[in-house]
């Protein structure tokens, strides 16, 4: 069975194909208004027979709903009384001096809430069950009004989810998808359990529809869909849990890199995905670091995702001034349509179309010569634009790349100084079809290690699809207080979680000797507002103090420390392509020399050669300036950079030592 990574971008759709002894590559623009077209059409590209496939999807369908508000028409059937948790929220403000600040409204309407007469305790004791007499209006309301989802929160169904489950049941009847939050999301603090629930009624009927479409246009045996915790789940669960899968693209990137990093003999990286609309960066300390908080837009979805920090700075990215005459870079992106300025039908510079002016894209061999980009028309642009902030359109064109990469400079910060790790330790693995054109600088400005750029590095995260393992994760709220003594009691509360993961990744055909169960408590001092995930070991209590101590400062070990929530993850292994290395040649200095060109570069126009990256062999070297281009992606190697093929063909790029 032949496996295809799908990876749906703001601006190309990338394509891998394993078909057990080759890997097969493709990237084609991306059709925003329906995106299943370039699914079909890649397929095609690719010469794939539909029947004979087996997909493995990532796509931005649940993120674009939420970000753009294209999602369901949803209705809340909430506990009496707790009907404005929706509304109310926290009171955390993304501008704190904003005088005028204007909270989004959220995904459910006030008029489409519904409280209803319920009450179970904190403890789980039920005091009174839901009336389905009280149903019955609500569900003849929803009919009328044509609610295509419902999410269902009660106060404190994480501890006996009883009331969730019979309305659950009754309103099962009219068809319409319904979001429990008892299956959703079972933990406390109803704010952010609302929130997930509430998003996931609303993204779901738009994804159900796009998986939908694929399946039947396809016909395919085995589609499954790739989820924001960098594993898969079938197509029929990333129905009803589409939340899930709100960041599937970055995060198979994180676990192509990862794997290739570690087979090239790197554990400590930090990738950085750059494509046509954002950057997506994160940190492997030896395997990716996950979390539950995290939010798209404004909205807080807790769900468990590869810890991945996204800025607004991608090669569409446009530049533009703001009202105080600075320059700006992003977060508008110009998309694949129109597109920038050097594919022939955009209007604004992009990021893209300053690298083409500076002399760090080679025109004609975009797309590897597919795709001939227009230098005229962006110099033009470049030159029009200058003339407006009175600068030289080299200055110009620089300024946009500094900015950028100013931008991609503090989000690597945030996933990693201030999570108090030292970004000198780590080695930067750049993929996504810009990401080599910035790579080098960003490891230098940031004092690096070095960088490695994986080969296919273009379409990674769509290799990473083809690499992801089943997972699926398990929480529950426990709220007890605990010593070292308690390791027993805790391991009692986590078995039936393990239980139900084995249960359902056996029954997606996976053996039992290919599963693999991960245990992780959420914990925190008695009277702290928040906690922080750690595995689940005899140390625990112990290892929370020493990562306590790491994160903030401090370890209070004569404080009492609590249990908020347990979790499980649970692995299933699935058939991945291998990767073999190849023995070493002769060295030779170089690949074959495609052209010769000029680039700008620190503040003077300097001769480039230009080497085709599929003739270059393991053992090969040279040295920057240079531009290595391939199909799918181009990486800019300046002055004073070396740069070395390993034995996976990944470009191990270095700054010279200075003599």
């Amino acid at each position: 069975m032949l496996i295809l990574g799908v990876d749906i971008g703001g601006t190309f759709t990338d394509f891998v194909s394993f078909d057990g002894r080759k890997l097969h590559t493709a990237k084609i623009l991306s059709t925003p208004n329906k995106p299943e077209e370039a699914v079909f059409r890649g397929i095609r590209l690719l010469g794939l027979s539909q029947k004979q496939v087996n997909i493995v999807h990532g796509s931005t369908v649940a993120t674009n709903a939420l970000l753009e508000r294209r999602g369901a028409k949803v209705a809340l059937v909430t506990t009496k009384g707790y009907e404005g948790v929706i509304q109310i929220g926290r009171q955390n403000r993304s501008t704190l001096y904003d005088l005028f600040i204007e909270r989004e409204s959220p995904f459910v309407s006030e008029k489409d809430i519904f409280g209803v007469q319920e009450r179970v305790t904190a403890t789980g004791e039920v005091k009174q069950l839901v009336s389905k007499h009280s149903l019955k209006k609500i569900k003849t309301i929803l009919l009328k009004n044509r609610i295509e989802a419902v999410a269902i929160c009660f106060l404190f169904s994480y501890t006996n989810p009883v009331n969730e489950e019979v309305v659950m049941d009754y309103l099962k009847q009219t068809g319409i998808h319904i979001s429990a939050s008892h299956k959703i999301l079972p933990e406390y603090r109803e704010f952010e359990r609302f929130s997930t629930t509430v998003a996931n009624a609303y993204v779901s009927p738009v994804m159900s529809r796009y998986i939908a479409s694929l399946e039947n246009k396809l016909g395919v045996n085995c589609l499954r869909i790739m989820q924001s915790n960098g594993g898969s789940i079938s197509s029929k669960r990333a129905k009803e849990r589409s939340i899930n899968c709100v960041l599937s693209g970055p995060a198979g990137g994180v676990v192509g890199a990862s794997r290739i990093a570690k087979l090239a003999g790197f554990e400590k990286i930090i990738t950085f995905d750059m494509g046509g609309t954002s950057t997506d960066v994160s940190l492997c300390d030896g395997s990716a670091l996950h979390t539950t908080k995290t939010s798209i837009g404004d909205v807080p979805i807790k769900i468990p995702v590869i810890d991945i920090h996204t800025v607004g700075a991608g090669g569409g990215s446009i530049a533009y001034l703001d009202p105080g005459g600075a320059l700006r870079v992003g977060p508008q992106s110009a998309g694949s349509v129109p597109g920038p300025i050097c594919y022939g039908k955009g209007e604004k510079i992009t990021v893209t179309d300053a690298n083409l002016f500076l002399g760090r894209i080679y025109a004609e061999y975009f797309l590897g010569g597919r795709m001939c980009l227009d230098v005229n028309k962006v110099s033009e642009a470049v030159n029009l634009f200058s003339k407006r902030v009175k600068i030289g359109p080299v200055k110009l064109a620089e300024g946009i790349i500094d900015v950028a990469n100013t931008h991609m400079e503090r989000a690597i910060k945030v996933i990693s100084v201030e999570k108090g790790f030292d970004v000198r330790d780590y080695t930067l693995v750049s993929f996504g079809g810009a990401g080599g054109q910035h790579a080098c600088e960003l490891a230098n400005n940031l004092s690096m290690k070095g960088v490695l750029i994986p080969k296919n590095a273009g379409v990674l995260s769509a290799l990473g699809m083809t690499i992801a393992d089943i997972v699926k994760d398990y929480s529950k709220s426990v709220l007890v207080s605990v010593d070292k003594s308690d390791f027993n009691k805790l391991l009692k509360m986590l078995m039936p979680l393990v239980s139900t993961g084995k249960n359902e990744i056996l029954a997606e055909g996976i053996p039992e000797y290919k599963i693999k169960t991960e245990k992780f408590l959420d914990m925190r001092y008695v009277n702290q507002s928040h906690e922080i995930t750690l595995p689940f070991k005899k140390s625990f209590v112990e290892d929370f103090h020493r990562l306590h101590k790491r994160l903030y400062g401090y370890a209070g070990r004569e404080y009492e420390v609590e249990v908020v929530n347990v979790r499980v993850r649970v692995t299933g292994k699935t058939r991945k392509p291998s990767f073999v290395t190849k023995s070493k040649r002769m060295k030779r200095e170089s690949g074959e020399l495609l052209n010769v060109s000029r680039c700008f570069f620190k503040g003077k126009w300097m001769q480039v050669n230009i080497y085709d990256r599929l003739s270059l062999s393991t053992g090969s070297s040279m040295k920057g300036p240079a531009l290595i281009v391939e199909d799918t992606a181009t990486t800019f190697l300046p002055p004073n950079y070396l740069c070395d093929v390993d034995g996976y063909e990944n470009l191990i790029i270095r700054k010279e030592i200075e003599k």
